[in-house]
């Protein structure tokens, strides 16, 4: 899985993909290549594993001319990153070239098969395998125009392979012409003057147009510089729609900032308030959320709620599990997602399912939707990206409005998604017992967020000195309560995401239940522990740590200071409403691991082994 980029056109297509390449570099990946047909009709392939950096330089010593081109970057999943695992591959004759994100489950049938026939292989992908089948396909294709046989070769491979699939093909025999598809790993097309994109990102594409097309599962697309048609695996005409891409080349830069991680927590002010922009209802003390397509009478039958997330959005969940029976009193439970697609988890029939996706391509994720949907369930979708897999195949749901995620750790995703969750807890909850004084408080106090977010972000200072003095630690421990047992384990995530230190979150009531066995006076805790209805029992659970020589850093309310002569360091932040406590909480311990990761010389933009959307298993 990983970056996607195919290009017909005018301009050098050399230059337009590396370019592109670059823009997706956040996803995560361990090595890069693109092939370019020459005028001449050869194939001209560069490859590299490591940074892209490595491949421009092969570049610049033996260039890659030509008009149509496809590229990739390559997280492995079969085979080390090296030069002959990197895409693209080419099947059995040279000439056919082919990227692909996904997994192809019947591959080692299908090598053997082909192996038996004569192929030899270069590499240990299951990628080349379909590239080879691809070719051998196509050179048995009856067909005389050769753009079609390499329509119908693809179309014939597809139907013999099991997994998942977006790609990519062009053959050196049918210049300047493109075949694209897709069954769960995304692929979209960039539509330009006198030139067509295939791209797994519209992030790769908008420098060049802001005009595209989502390819839905079992699409197939063919196009030249002027024209494109799309249809399904089987041949038929495929419904679609030109959508316009609402992200800005500008979004995909760093600006001022050292890396994007940085940049977007401090966007957080802004993507909390466009979370809640437009859905707050004075009148009614409430909230609206139009996009769930739920009437008032449907929302008040639900008698249970599922949460479904991975990662990051699984922690999200957890704490909408605490806003929704709070606010609303609704049994509400959190399922992974990868979790629930293989569990035969009993639904009532007014159980209402949310899957939470930041990219709404997260494979585990789409997978849990679509079974839900399969056992008849309503499952709408709370998710960043427009035009996504699950935005558009949800019956309903909500976006973030949060703009690019770039950054490879997850954070205003993370608080937007809290946000839209209080929301929707509101909503559900003066449908039922809370007061108009109680949601009309609730109000004020989400409206109040941005402004306290931009108070804690002027401590960032203030936390890098607290990181850079446990610099050599080798681990830490995230300890919190009720709302904030979800902030615990967020905050281990984000620290071992990008710093590689062993990291654990728990509930801190847990620590007498064999966690405290960890604490010693190398291994830092942090406690996030605001004033509220569990504060004093967090002290004491600090104060076991402090006996035994742990260090300490507190996260706690302003306008107290008798942490202070206990824990090793206080991090303060603004005071609010305990269920609201996980927004504000995420933000030091966000900044925490950033300026920990920095100071360790990691590039938090790009962690190591990890992509920013995991669209295989």
């Amino acid at each position: 899985m990983c970056g996607i980029v195919g290009y017909v056109g005018k301009a050098s297509a050399g230059s337009v993909l590396i370019n592109a390449l670059k823009r997706l570099e956040y996803r995560g990946y361990d090595s890069s290549g693109l092939a370019v047909v020459s005028e001449s009709r050869n194939v001209e392939m560069r490859k590299r594993s490591g940074r892209l950096d490595n491949l421009k330089e092969l570049l610049a010593e033996n260039p890659a001319e030509g008009n149509c081109g496809i590229s990739h970057t390559r997280w492995a999943t079969h085979g080390e990153p090296t030069d002959a695992n990197a895409h693209p591959h080419t099947d059995q004759s040279g000439k056919l070239v082919m990227v692909h994100n996904g997994v192809i489950e019947n591959y080692q049938t299908l090598k053997e098969q082909l192996g038996a026939e004569g192929h030899e292989f270069r590499s240990q992908t299951d990628s080349e395998v379909l590239a080879h089948l691809i070719g051998k396909c196509f050179d048995s294709s009856q067909e005389d125009d050769r753009c079609k046989r390499l329509v119908e070769a693809v179309r014939e491979a597809l139907k013999m392979v099991t997994g998942t699939y977006g790609i990519v093909v062009m053959h050196a025999d049918a210049p300047k012409f493109l075949v694209g598809a897709r069954l769960g790993s995304p692929l979209v097309i960039g539509l330009g003057k006198g030139e067509k994109f295939l791209a797994s990102d519209v992030g790769a594409i908008v420098s060049h147009t802001s005009d595209a097309i989502y390819l839905s599962d079992r699409d197939l697309v063919y196009m030249t510089e002027d024209d494109f048609a799309i249809e399904n695996v089987d041949g038929d005409a495929a419904d679609y729609e030109v959508s316009t891409v609402d992200y800005t080349q500008e979004d995909a830069e760093k600006g001022e900032f050292p890396h994007f991680m940085l940049k977007e927590i401090y966007e957080q002010p802004t993507s909390i308030q466009n979370a809640f922009r437009g859905r707050l209802l004075d009148d009614q003390a409430s909230a609206i959320l139009g996009g769930l397509q739920l009437t008032p009478r449907e929302l008040r039958d639900v008698d249970r709620i599922v949460l479904c997330g991975c990662g990051t959005a699984s922690h999200a969940a957890m704490v909408g599990e605490y806003l929704i029976e709070h606010l609303a009193r609704i049994p509400t439970e959190v399922e992974i997602a990868s979790e629930f697609r293989y569990r035969n988890t009993p639904l009532d029939k007014n159980t209402l399912v949310f899957v939470i996706s930041q990219s709404g391509e997260t494979i585990d994720t789409l997978s849990a939707m679509r079974e839900g949907q399969r056992k008849g369930h309503r499952v709408l979708g709370i998710v960043n990206t427009v035009g996504s897999t699950i935005a558009r195949e949800s019956d309903g749901g909500s976006y973030l409005y949060s703009g690019p995620e770039i950054g490879v750790a997850a954070t205003k995703s993370f608080t937007s998604q809290v946000t839209l969750l209080t929301l929707l807890a509101l909503l559900l909850g003066r449908m039922r017992h809370l007061s108009v004084d109680y949601g009309q408080r609730m109000l004020q106090e989400l409206r109040d967020l941005p402004a306290k977010v931009e108070m804690i972000l002027q401590q960032s200072d203030k936390i890098r000195t607290i990181a850079e003095k446990y610099i050599d630690a080798q681990g830490m421990l995230f300890l919190g309560r009720q709302f904030n047992y979800p902030t615990a384990l967020e905050g281990a995530l984000k620290m071992k995401e990008i710093s590689y230190i062993f990291a654990s979150g728990h509930a801190a009531a847990e620590l007498k239940h064999g966690i405290i066995a960890l604490v010693s006076e190398e291994t830092p805790s942090v406690f996030i522990m605001p004033k509220d209805s569990v504060f004093e029992k967090n002290v004491s659970t600090l104060e076991e740590v402090k006996a035994r020589k742990g260090p300490v850093i507190a996260i706690t309310t302003e306008g107290g200071v008798e942490l202070e002569r206990i824990a090793d360091d206080v991090i303060y932040i603004p005071e609010v409403t305990e269920c609201l406590s996980p927004i504000l909480a995420s933000i030091p311990l966000q900044l925490l691991s950033y300026h920990f990761a920095v100071a360790r010389g990691c590039d938090v933009d790009k962690p190591r082994n990890l992509a920013k959307s995991v669209t295989v298993e």
